[in-house]
Parts: C-alpha cells; structure tokens; sequence
C-alpha cells in the first residue's frame, strides 16, 4: 500500500479579529498547541476607531493542516474573518528590514553598490557602518540579506510580511 504524502506549503494568512487584550496570545497558543509554526506574524489596527485590528500570519503547512487551522482560527470568538491569501488568488506581499552593515574600504562601497541594486536606503550611516532600509517581498529581502553577508552583516531587524488582496474586493 503507498501512501500519499502530503505536500506542504507556505499560506498567508489574513485574520480580522475584534482589537481586544489577549486575542493575539490566544491565537499564537492556538498555534503552539496543535505544534504549528508561525514564520512571520504582523498585527496592525485596520478600522479608524481602533477596534478592529488584521493579524497577518505566515505559515507552512499541508492542505488538510491548513483547512483544520482556517476551522480553529474561525472558532475563536473574537475573530471575523480568516481568509487565506495564497489559495483566494493573486494577492502583495511586502516586508520591511533594517540590515546594519560593518565594513571599510572595499567592504563598504560593495555594500552601497548592492544597497542601489536592491533600493536600500542609508537610514544612518557612520565612519565604520550603515543602517539600510529595504523593502520587498520576503524572497528579496533574503536575497539581500544573504549578499549583505559577504560585506559585513551584524545585525538585522524585520517586521514581517504584511499582505492584502489584490482588485477591488475586501477581503
């Protein structure tokens, strides 16, 4: 007997959920519990009155694992909606990062020419170092990431992926 394996895949995750104390603990417990990973987890107040707030959460996951988490997520109370983005259809990604750069010489002018390719700004910058700000989809910012290595990487901060839907629906 040959047993199908299931493919697992990436899934972003948009959850609007009633801006309360806790809900995000909840969730991530919701997660933890059942052995899911969250690889990135973004939060931000979407409504003008602050009671209402979107949770973006990457993801990885089989199918029927993700069908079973969409379930749970929906069983929470304060949640509204849980739609997942990679399934609905085209949808932007985008992710933010400060990448600190330590470097002299050579080390440093391949940092600005790579900061250039890849729309970097200097946020600060001093005799020995630079802060960059680059924005993107998660693949850039690791392709980034990985070059900035080469030249003097010490630190890095990112904010995790923020997505919506593409066309006119909300979602």
């Amino acid at each position: 007997m040959h047993i199908k394996e299931e493919s697992v895949e990436r899934h972003t995750l948009s959850v609007v959920v009633d801006n309360e104390p806790g809900i995000l603990a909840r969730i991530a417990g919701m997660f933890t519990a059942r052995g899911y990973n969250i690889s990135s987890l973004t939060v931000s107040e979407i409504t003008d009155d602050d009671l209402v707030s979107r949770l973006t959460i990457v993801t990885h996951a089989s199918a029927p694992v993700m069908e079973q988490i969409i379930a749970q997520l929906d069983r929470l109370v304060p949640v509204h909606k849980v739609t997942d983005l990679s399934v609905h259809g085209e949808h932007v990604e985008r992710e933010l990062a400060l990448v600190k750069v330590v470097g002299t010489g050579d080390h440093r002018i391949e940092a600005l020419r790579l900061a250039e390719v890849y729309r970097a700004r200097v946020v600060d910058a001093t005799i020995s170092s630079f802060v960059f700000e680059v924005t993107g989809g998660t693949e850039k910012i690791d392709k980034f990431l990985e070059l900035m290595r080469e030249v003097g990487l010490v630190e890095v901060a990112r904010t995790g992926v923020a997505a919506i839907a593409r066309g006119k629906e909300a979602v």
